[in-house]
């Protein structure tokens, strides 16, 4: 990371402040050490609690529906997925000039699992799918529709129309908009979703998931949680997995061609918006936009 400011309101924490906070709220925490983590994330500043517990401040101002959300969900996701998720632990509230709520949680070991570090890339994709249709087989009654609190994830394509328009037209000079464009309004045309709503991850990225030994052990960053479309759950396909791995998580997600093109369009609409927001901020994050529009174009030009 560049070491500016990824957000013009972005909230500033460090080692002190973690102390401070622990201190007031979760005293029997606060002799333990603490260490901030690198991280290429843009919502929360992760610092590691002791060795067996994280802290997550939000880098930005928000209320505290997410911190509820997963409070409130992972607990009852968790008995039912093949891989380890994160734990709440405790709720921290607003405290020594931090204006907004943050959270303990478990700490998951593992590293994050770039195609590089897996072993088997095929077997590993055919892990997340089998991951990916466990979650959306559980009930989503009560789940949270798409929203602010998720970054709008499972919504119909065409509700990030004008927004995904908008970073295409100020992204002029950095790609090949009139090829960007083609592709989006192409995967737009798909069908869209017309079942009940199922659960979704929302974000899953390399940076979500942790690998141990080159097998994938965890997923984690679940402020995208949602309930709506499925094809959110696609993104890996472009973000992760390339040629036989791509393959071999389409066959073993087991989702239609519609959900698919769906998928596509999401993903090329997450990477096109971050790319003119990030430029200046957040190399690793434009390499992986730029990558994900290369694959997403790729694909069309293949007629996948």
């Amino acid at each position: 990371m560049s070491g500016k400011k990824l957000h013009a309101d972005q909230l500033g924490s460090d080692v002190g402040l973690v102390q401070r906070l622990l201190a007031s709220q979760f005293p029997q925490l606060a002799d333990l050490p603490i260490k901030r983590v690198a991280s290429s994330g843009t919502e929360n500043a992760i610092y590691r609690i002791g060795d067996d517990m994280a802290g997550r401040l939000p880098l930005r101002p928000r209320q505290d529906d997410q911190i509820d959300k997963l409070d409130r969900w992972l607990p009852v996701l968790a008995p039912h997925l093949p891989l380890a998720i994160p734990q709440p632990l405790a709720k921290g509230e607003p405290g020594e000039g931090f204006a907004c709520p943050w959270s303990v949680v478990r700490w998951l070991d593992g590293e994050e699992a770039t195609l590089d570090r897996l072993a088997d890339p095929v077997r590993a994709a055919r892990q997340l799918a089998e991951f990916v249709r466990a979650l959306v087989a559980i009930d989503a009654t009560g789940g949270p529709a798409p929203g602010k609190h998720n970054f709008q994830r499972g919504v119909p394509l065409a509700d990030r129309g004008t927004s995904t328009r908008n970073a295409i037209a100020k992204s002029e000079g950095l790609i090949d908009t009139a090829a960007v464009t083609e592709a989006w309004e192409t995967d737009l045309n798909a069908p869209v979703w017309d079942k009940p709503p199922v659960w979704f991850h929302g974000d899953l990225a390399s940076d979500n998931m942790l690998a141990v030994g080159g097998q994938l052990s965890a997923v984690i960053d679940w402020g995208g949680l949602g309930v709506g479309d499925p094809a959110t759950e696609l993104q890996p396909a472009w973000n992760l997995f390339r040629g036989e791995s791509r393959n071999a998580y389409r066959e073993a997600i087991g989702f239609d061609d519609a959900t698919w093109a769906r998928g596509r369009g999401l993903a090329l609409s997450v990477a096109i918006g971050a790319l003119p927001y990030y430029l200046e901020t957040n190399p690793a994050m434009i390499r992986g936009s730029r990558s994900v529009i290369d694959e997403v174009l790729a694909d069309h030009e293949r007629g996948g």
